[in-house]
């Protein structure tokens, strides 16, 4: 099985990437800083002003490494790969299955199961761990009317009934997240979200390993064969990768709420870690961000009992198992597809 733990992470302004014989070199100011074999890469990505020859963009495609370009904050600007892999029959009957409303909707509806099941999990984690620093009476009502959302049958509603039924979930959701937060202050209070841009330190911090997790899944999508790009609760729209966003819902809660939770009340990330700009938008500075792919990184060495495998997997090789879960299920390989519920 392929391994996603192995991403490259260029974020030094004014870096150099290169093809230096089998290797990716990494060069500052004409010095070569960092030599990587090409076969231990599964991606790279590169945040701000990152230079990349045109011999090592033809590399990494030809060896199926995929080079994404980031702004300096995170937003998604261009990515560069190799020919699409996999099966044409998987695609086509992928693009069947999305052009159709009613099953669309079938399968926007386990994504959305998925997501909801753990953004309760969550919370019931926080009560049964932190009983004490939270207010236990809104948190308790919020799992429990999650729970009446989770026993609805998702798959049998409409599109726009289940965009409904998402967005009084998050909101449910993002309600209390304040409450998960012990480190308590001005800098890191969230009082709910933002984007485009993050206008406050908390929703910086959940918007950038949002793109993280993107990044992953989409590469996860296309190595089974699947095309990132036609999804089904998010429609096609230029340049949105829309099954990687509704896959990535699932992963949310999970991996990148209680990653962004655990760095603000473990004190890994700081106030003044931050860049507050004169229309409000808030960035994070060199040091926060190193931190904040570091971390990740770590956590998706992590183990766990895969719910529907039933195996031990790291938790990088989540965003492949469900992929390849998702590539059986349009096969028609699988009655559903199973999405990754955490327990």
């Amino acid at each position: 099985m392929k391994k996603y733990l192995n991403t490259l992470f260029v974020t030094t302004q004014g870096a150099y990437l290169a093809k230096d014989g089998e290797t990716v070199a990494v060069r500052i100011e004409k010095k070569t800083v960092l030599q990587i074999p090409i076969h231990t890469l599964d991606g790279i990505i590169c945040f701000g002003s990152i230079g990349c020859s045109p011999y090592l963009m033809g590399f990494c495609a030809e060896q199926d490494v995929t080079i994404s370009f980031l702004t300096e904050y995170g937003r998604f600007l261009a990515m560069v790969r190799g020919p699409v892999s996999g099966n044409v029959l998987l695609r086509r009957k992928q693009f069947q299955m999305a052009d159709n409303p009613e099953i669309s909707a079938q399968v926007a509806g386990f994504f959305l199961a998925g997501k909801i099941a753990n953004c309760r999990t969550v919370l019931e984690r926080s009560l049964r761990d932190h009983r004490e620093k939270i207010n236990q009476a809104a948190v308790k009502r919020v799992s429990s009317r999650l729970l009446m959302t989770m026993q609805k049958q998702l798959q049998k509603d409409s599109l726009d009934s289940l965009r409904g039924i998402e967005g009084d979930a998050a909101h449910l959701y993002f309600s209390v997240f304040n409450e998960l937060i012990f480190q308590q202050g001005a800098p890191f209070v969230f009082s709910g979200r933002n984007r485009r841009p993050p206008t406050d330190r908390v929703n910086c911090l959940l918007s950038f390993v949002y793109t993280l997790v993107v990044h992953d899944v989409r590469s996860a999508l296309e190595s089974v064969g699947l095309d990132p790009a036609v999804g089904f609760l998010h429609r096609d729209r230029p340049g949105r990768p829309g099954l990687a966003l509704d896959m990535m819902e699932e992963f949310r809660a999970f991996l990148a709420d209680r990653l962004v939770l655990s760095m603000i009340n473990r004190g890994q990330v700081k106030s003044d870690g931050f860049i507050i700009k004169e229309s409000g938008a808030v960035h994070m500075d060199d040091e926060t961000r190193k931190t904040v792919l570091t971390t990740y990184q770590k956590r998706k060495q992590e183990s766990l009992i895969h719910p529907f495998l039933n195996e031990k997997v790291p938790l990088g090789n989540l965003f492949f198992i469900q992929a390849l879960l998702l590539a059986r299920f349009i096969r028609g390989d699988l009655d559903g597809y199973p999405p990754f519920i955490w327990k």
